[in-house]
């Protein structure tokens, strides 16, 4: 398995197509700090540190002028809650 760049994310900060919006201030810290260039189709691990976890597509909606990750909600995994 390829190790993927992880970004933190708000898996409820979802748009109307069911992408999760990269511009909560844990994501954008992400893409600052891990210096993620962003582009269209890159696979990246979406993480919210606390239960799931699942790996995400890249993509810029031009309707909102912000980049999204499209999600197979069905591909998602538990990480555990302490």
């Amino acid at each position: 398995m390829k190790s993927l760049i992880t970004i933190f994310v708000d898996f409820n900060n979802a748009d109307q197509e069911g992408r999760i919006r990269l511009n909560t201030a844990g994501a954008l810290h992400d893409i600052i700090t891990k210096n993620i260039n962003l582009v269209d189709s890159l696979e990246v691990l979406l993480d919210d540190r606390q239960e799931f976890n699942g790996v995400g597509i890249l993509e810029f909606s031009k309707s909102e002028n912000i980049w999204v990750a499209g999600v197979d909600w069905s591909n998602m995994e538990v990480s555990g809650c302490p």
